[in-house]
């Protein structure tokens, strides 16, 4: 399988330009600067995977978008910080007008998959990122848009992405192209992506099976409490059992019949993927993965040795989630005495 090369061991910038807390100068300026960027070069790292938000380069004056030039200057900071420091960047459209994998952040993100008027403006977005960053291609990829929730919409969602990747590639036809699947970016929907496919095609996953272990006792997800533990690792029966108590939509790749089979648990998640890659001589990318902060770290310690031994064996690239803040910080205080262990295995 051909490596994602220059992409193999990340982290991403989640929380400054997308998933905010707040949307104003001030966090925008100092959320990221260019000392985090030069911290995460030092550290070994190749790469980095910015999340924006559509709200954050566009704003709305009289009804109808205009760029807005503060919020594109982020952009053009990180990816001059990036060169300086000798790190690679992914653009990854974390928000769309219209769509985000977050219900809260949009009232029905199934709208975008008929409403022919958000496509456009989706496509449009990204020929501005292609007329405007391209020229930075020797360090920058494209990721066309962060996760598909319903899967009922795998063959919509191949249609569009056809119609982005044809679009920006008559602006750019050489830059990294990268593009995941269907129900949350699911390892198993890797076989499901079906678009013009060429040697600067990266097929993308997000990996935080299992689910009960990497979120426990995360606020957003449906049914988890506070007091919910579980440990790693465990057992595929008590995985299941645990995830039981939540709803498969969240859980259900634990419950997936390739993982009865001999062999890591990680290897035969992302098994299916690998040959589909194989198969399509395309890179393999995992654009997100982490453990929440709220578990013991002992446990993450094992689950980030045992999710690192199958990223390596496959030559898949990646990005923790996450830098800083949003339940998974790397530089923050709960992993400060593991701090030392997570970064040697990035």
């Amino acid at each position: 399988m051909r490596r994602f090369e220059g992409y193999q061991k990340g982290v991403n910038l989640g929380g400054w330009l997308s998933q905010c807390v707040s949307y104003d100068d001030g966090h925008f300026d100092n959320f990221i600067t260019e000392k985090d960027i030069k911290t995460i070069a030092s550290i070994g790292l190749d790469h980095v995977r910015v999340p924006v938000d559509y709200d954050v380069f566009m704003k709305d004056v009289a009804d109808h978008d205009i760029v807005n030039e503060k919020g594109m200057s982020h952009i053009d900071d990180c990816i001059e910080w990036c060169r300086k420091a000798g790190l690679n960047m992914i653009l990854d459209l974390h928000k769309a007008k219209g769509y985000m994998f977050d219900s809260n952040a949009v009232s029905d993100a199934d709208r975008f998959f008929v409403d022919e008027m958000l496509q456009e403006t989706f496509y449009e977005t990204w020929e501005m990122f292609a007329q405007r960053f391209g020229k930075h291609k020797d360090i920058l990829a494209f990721e066309l848009l962060n996760e598909i929730v319903n899967p009922d919409y795998q063959s919509k969602w191949n249609e569009i992405a056809s119609t982005a990747i044809k679009r920006i590639r008559a602006i750019v036809p050489d830059i990294y192209i990268i593009v995941g699947g269907v129900n949350y970016n699911n390892v198993f929907a890797v076989s499901g992506i079906s678009v013009p496919f060429d040697e600067k095609t990266v097929l993308n996953f997000h990996c935080y099976e299992p689910l009960c272990f990497t979120h426990q006792k995360a606020y957003w997800v449906p049914g988890m409490t506070e007091d919910f533990d579980m440990n790693y690792p465990e057992p595929l029966d008590v995985m299941r059992r645990k995830s039981e108590e939540f709803s498969k939509d969240h859980m259900g790749a634990v419950f997936d019949e390739r993982l009865e089979k001999d062999g890591p648990f990680f290897d035969k998640l992302f098994r299916d993927a690998v040959e589909y890659a194989r198969e399509k001589d395309l890179p393999l990318y995992c654009g997100e993965y982490g453990v929440i902060d709220r578990a013991p770290l002992p446990d993450t310690l094992r689950w980030m040795k045992d999710i690192h031994e199958s990223f390596e064996k496959f030559g898949i690239g990646r990005a923790l989630w996450n830098y800083k803040d949003k339940d998974f910080g790397l530089v923050d205080r709960h992993y400060a005495p593991i701090l030392r262990q997570m970064t040697e295995l990035l």
